[in-house]
Order: C-alpha cells, then sequence, then structure tokens
C-alpha cells in the first residue's frame, strides 16, 4: 500500500529483455540505501517487488501483464521514474491508500499553462471515468492528484509547482501516456452497485 506521495526520482540504467517480460534496472541510491530484495516499491505507480539490490540500484521483474497494461514498457534507458517505498504502519498518509494495482492508461490532451502553475487533461476509457467524481482522488503515474473536472471521457488536475518539480509530470508533453489507478472506495461502491442487478 502506498500514499501517492512520491519520494524521488529514479532514472531507468539499464532494460535487460527476459521474455516475456524484462528486468528494470532503476538508480536512485536514496531510496536503494533503504530499501531491500521483496520490499515493495512504486514505479510510476506500479508496485514492484526488488528482486536484486546493486550499490546504486534497485531491479524489477516486469510481466507481460504489467508492460501492456502500463507505462512501464515504454520506458528507455534513463526514463525518469517516480519512486515511492511501501507505507509502514503509523506513517502519516499524505495523500490517499494508491494500492500500486494499475488500472490503465491516460493519454495527456492538454495542458493549460499558468506560469509555474498547471492544468492537465487527460483522456481516459469510459469505464475507468466510471470510477471518478470532482474532488475525488486519482494516482497518476503512482502520483495522489485530486480530480477537478471528470467527464465521460476524460478528466483534469491541477498542478503546483512542486508536484510538476518533483515528480515525472513536469517532463510530461502532450501525446503522453500515464498509468492511471482510481480511488479504491470508488471501485468498492460501483461493485455493490453491480451486485444488485445479479
Amino acid at each position: 500500500m502506498f500514499s501517492g506521495i512520491v519520494e524521488a526520482l529514479g532514472r531507468i540504467a539499464a532494460l535487460i529483455s527476459e521474455p516475456p517480460g524484462c528486468r528494470l534496472v532503476v538508480a536512485e541510491p536514496q531510496i536503494r540505501a533503504t530499501t531491500n530484495v521483496a520490499d515493495s516499491v512504486s514505479v510510476n505507480g506500479c508496485c514492484l517487488t526488488v528482486v536484486e539490490i546493486g550499490e546504486k540500484t534497485m531491479t524489477f521483474q516486469a510481466g507481460p501483464e504489467t508492460l501492456a497494461r502500463t507505462n512501464l514498457g515504454d520506458l528507455t534507458i534513463g526514463s525518469p521514474v517516480n519512486l515511492e517505498r511501501a507505507l509502514t504502519v503509523g506513517d502519516r498518509l499524505g495523500g490517499h491508500f494508491v494500492s500500486g494495482h494499475i488500472d490503465g492508461q491516460a493519454e495527456l490532451i492538454e495542458i493549460k499553462d499558468y506560469g509555474d502553475w498547471a492544468d492537465y487533461w487527460f483522456k481516459i476509457p469510459v469505464e475507468i471515468a466510471t470510477q471518478m467524481a470532482s474532488k475525488g482522488s486519482v494516482a497518476v503515474d503512482g502520483v495522489s492528484l485530486t480530480l477537478v473536472a471528470c467527464q465521460t471521457d476524460r478528466f483534469s488536475v491541477a498542478l503546483i509547482p512542486y508536484t510538476l518539480k518533483v515528480t515525472t509530470l513536469g517532463s510530461r508533453k502532450v501525446g503522453d501516456k500515464v498509468n492511471i489507478e482510481t480511488d479504491l472506495l470508488s471501485k468498492y461502491v460501483q461493485r455493490l452497485l453491480e451486485a444488485k442487478e445479479w
């Protein structure tokens, strides 16, 4: 379980083919210093298990489902990634409960730039849109954000200068794909409503 508060930006140091999946080697010494093999780390919002530790790197395995459902399959050497270690009991929860299980991808379709601030609009599938509500929460590439506007096929978020500076969102461009995880509570509410039709 995560909070969606990004702790550090890592960089892809190596991509190792491991059919049908691959290994992602991520360089980030601060997170690495307190991480062990078998720990869970959110990489662009996707919960991955550390399978190997280097001096300044952590290695993760990503299978075909993860590579198809997330933007991890689009990463190249040097790509920045948002990193967050799993919560421990007693941690402050500054964002919202984020499981690290990606619901799908969204496409950045518009950036409204206000100097150091920005509003981002993302295009999404309708099935993801049904789990969103204005003022609710969403994790975009693992970043906990508040939903501003929600429509049938798109949503917007307002990004403060700090978020744009310390996460991958500041370098995103129109056309980029991001990982989306909707609020856990919305999934249970939707399932409860569907169950009434059973």
